[in-house]
């Protein structure tokens, strides 16, 4: 099971170096495995609204991969510190740093060397200096437990084949009291594993996905209260992109 696992992350990280250095050298960036970015209204900076669009480097949006904008459900205040799981290109980690403002500050935390060369260039072009981008998995999060306001991510943690440990480690770096916005692909109760993986392969986001109740399951087992899961829009017959909130209540520790 380790070597499967092992496996898996490595396709993935060379799907997303790819679509990295398919950026750099202006080639359009591969979308979960669907095509061009702008090809597929299912993924990609299609969902943004325009003006966040119009506000960042065209490197940004040509590597955003994900199937929702998380920066718009997570209700991000000034002062705030955010984390993106699964940063990429760095799209949301950017409009992460400009509603935070200058008092708040932005991480982004990727595996993938070309996709972290690629968003530090995006950050110097958009002269965002609230920003620090990290290198490390979403199941080890080189951060100290209880310093980040709110958890966002887009489109990564299905990538992922340990999701339990995904989830502990989001609660450990959230303060009591920090909250959970992501979006996700996300299963239909109805659909098993191999009905999953019939639909399209783990590294474009759709067989590593979990179900509606799964998912809800995992964040609770985690400790986290509130869970509320929507879906979207289909992103294949059974499968959604949803949005994902959750809150760690006042009173839990950082684990």
């Amino acid at each position: 099971m380790a070597d499967q696992s092992t496996e898996l992350r490595e396709t993935v990280r060379k799907r997303y170096a790819a679509s990295a250095l398919q950026v750099t050298q202006g080639d359009g960036a591969a979308c979960c495995g669907a095509g061009p970015v702008e090809v597929d209204d299912s993924f990609g900076s299609a969902l943004y609204a325009a003006d966040d669009r119009d506000a960042l480097p065209a490197d940004a949006l040509a590597a955003s991969l994900g199937c929702g904008n998380p920066t718009a459900v997570a209700d991000l205040h000034a002062g705030e510190r955010v984390l993106d799981l699964g940063s990429g290109g760095g799209i949301d980690v950017l409009l992460s740093a400009r509603r935070v403002g200058p008092a708040g500050k932005a991480y982004g935390l990727d595996m993938t060397e070309e996709m972290l060369a690629l968003a530090l260039a995006n950050a110097a072009k958009a002269g965002a200096a609230n920003v620090e981008f990290l290198k490390g998995t979403i199941e080890a999060v080189p951060l100290p437990a209880g310093t980040i306001d709110v958890v966002i991510s887009n489109c990564v943690i299905n990538l992922s084949t340990d999701k339990p440990a995904v989830f502990a480690e989001t609660f450990r770096v959230l303060r009591p009291g920090g909250r959970v916005g992501v979006t996700d692909v996300v299963a239909a109760d109805t659909l098993t594993p191999d009905q999953r993986a019939e639909r399209g392969d783990y590294a474009g986001c759709i067989a590593g996905a979990l179900s509606f109740a799964e998912y809800r399951a995992g964040l609770e087992a985690a400790g986290f209260a509130e869970v509320e899961i929507t879906p979207t829009h289909p992103v294949a017959d059974g499968m959604y992109s949803a949005v994902i909130r959750a809150v760690k209540p006042s009173g839990a520790p950082s684990r």
